[in-house]
């Protein structure tokens, strides 16, 4: 992957803060009040991942931004080990403004190039969640068939992978059939529960696992078939795990 040349900016206005990479092209949103909360649709729909694995040990993510997947991972899924890896050494440096928590023993940020890492990784998680956006869009490189076959050796077998993909990505009908291949079927979304952002869901075989069942009843069903049901889903889902 070829090292980024677009520096992230912070804005603040109000309650809000937000990450971008150019003006209006907002990454990450955080309210200063209570900055582990989901405020942006598409990472309310990621979440749910626990749908399909409700309690994962250890969760990678590709793309740390302002933290909102990876604070809101730490508080609310306490039995989970967290793995974030971030290309960008100033999205790093940015991590006190975004009240990610510091390195410990559950959670680390690493610096490094997720397709290097991913291809290191065997049998090792059971989420992984790739929203690793720069300032062009989703890197070809997320997409590719050889970065999905490490991301399906590096799950344990039940896991789930969850991708960011945008609907009018002028290959998301390539990255789709990639995946599709990738899992040998395996995949699933839940239409309309995040707008422009398409969100895949991909399970690796291994038996009959909680994950492997729900991707054939969402797959079968559209989840609730309805977008605007779809889009209470995920706040639902969001919502439980805060009560939790």
């Amino acid at each position: 992957m070829t090292p980024p040349i677009h520096r992230p900016q912070v804005r603040t206005h109000g309650d809000k803060r937000l990450l971008e990479f150019q003006p209006g092209m907002v990454q990450s949103e955080m309210r200063l009040s209570r900055p582990d909360d989901l405020v942006l649709s598409y990472v309310r729909a990621m979440m749910c991942f626990v749908l399909f694995h409700p309690q994962p040990g250890h969760i990678v993510m590709v793309g740390l931004g302002g933290g909102s997947l990876a604070k809101f991972c730490y508080r609310y899924l306490p039995q989970a080990r967290i793995t974030v890896l971030e290309l960008n050494p100033d999205v790093i440096a940015l991590r006190e403004q975004f009240a990610i928590p510091r390195d410990n023993a559950r959670f680390q940020v690493i610096q490094a190039d997720a397709v290097t890492y991913m291809s290191q990784l065997d049998n090792s998680a059971d989420v992984l969640l790739v929203d690793g956006f720069d300032a062009d869009g989703l890197p070809p490189a997320l997409g590719s068939a050889s970065f999905y076959a490490d991301c399906r050796r590096a799950l344990r077998p039940g896991g789930v992978m969850v991708t960011n993909i945008f609907s009018y990505d002028p290959l998301y009908t390539t990255m789709l059939r990639r995946l599709r291949q990738t899992f040998h079927g395996h995949i699933c979304w839940f239409p309309g529960i995040a707008g422009n952002n398409r969100i895949l869901f991909a399970v690796k075989g291994g038996g009959h696992s909680p994950a492997m069942a729900m991707q054939r009843k969402v797959a079968r069903t559209g989840g609730l078939a309805l977008p605007l049901l779809n889009r209470l889903l995920a706040h639902w889902v969001v919502l439980k795990l805060r009560r939790a």
